[in-house]
């Protein structure tokens, strides 16, 4: 599997090993290779399923922002595991990928078997709060278009207080998360934060408590906003639990791998099987 057309629109889609079903969605600027450090690990006993989300890797970006909103790419998620015989899937999701697989998780519960939240966040709840984040937004994908990639990485991204921790990462790991994210496209990020960015996402507090699935979340405790956000969505998902590591911010996959991996494959073994 490699390229494969749902609703109109085409995903970037790596699939390799045997057994159940376990789907990787990565963070704003990421894209499904992001996760090949964990893939080993998880490919001795399931099938693997890396996806681009749209506007991110090799994967279209639809002029349209609607087309990015979490709901459309939740419905396509369901959609590739349904017609691949994937369903139900474990779900692994960072940040952005967080975001829409508590989408998926809320909107298509039977094709979602459990979850591993990284730094979730189930959106904006305030109103006002919400309309700014959108504007914060707008101009970010302004400056994106108008100044490129490689700008918009040097000058946010690397500099954002959210991701410290992973300046402290050896130099050859940030070159390659570095290299991962040049290659986005400027109009691919800009349409996806317009869409699928926190101000134009719907916010899901209220519905936490409709998933089912046994989920893990998974916090950095050098990232104060986010494991706040963490914490609340695991107290309100009736079947969640906290997990906090200790030394990692907002990225924990990359600045304590060995940590989120023992936590995930551990998570693994008490899933019910398919």
């Amino acid at each position: 599997m490699t390229r494969l057309a749902v609703n109109g629109a085409r995903y970037e889609v790596r699939v390799g090993g045997r057994g159940p079903a376990i789907l990787l969605l990565h963070g704003f600027s990421g894209r499904g290779a992001d996760w090949s450090p964990l893939l080993p690990a998880l490919r001795g006993s399931s099938r693997t399923v890396a996806v681009d989300l749209l506007g991110h890797g090799r994967s279209d970006a639809p002029p349209d922002p609607a087309r990015h909103a979490l709901q459309a790419q939740a419905a396509d998620l369901a959609d590739i595991l349904r017609s691949h015989d994937l369903a139900p899937a474990v779900v692994i999701g960072y940040s952005f990928g967080a975001r829409v697989a508590l989408r998926l998780a809320i909107d298509r519960p039977a094709v979602v078997r459990a979850l591993v939240l990284e730094s979730p966040s189930a959106g904006i709840a305030s109103d006002a709060d919400r309309k700014r984040r959108r504007a914060e937004d707008e101009r970010l994908a302004d400056a994106i278009e108008r100044d490129g990639i490689e700008a918009f990485v040097d000058s946010w991204w690397e500099t954002s207080p959210v991701f410290a921790a992973e300046r402290d990462l050896p130099a050859p790991t940030r070159a390659r998360f570095r290299a991962m994210r040049l290659r986005n496209q400027p109009e691919g990020l800009a349409r996806s934060l317009r869409g699928a960015g926190q101000g134009a996402m719907a916010p899901l507090h209220d519905r936490l408590a409709e998933i089912g699935a046994p989920a893990l979340v998974i916090g950095g405790a050098l990232d104060a906003v986010g494991l706040e956000r963490a914490r609340e969505i695991a107290t309100r998902m009736p079947r969640a639990r906290l997990a906090i590591l200790d030394g990692a911010g907002h990225a924990a996959h990359r600045e304590a791998p060995a940590t989120f991996r023992r936590l995930v494959l551990d998570f693994l073994q008490e899933v019910p099987a398919a």
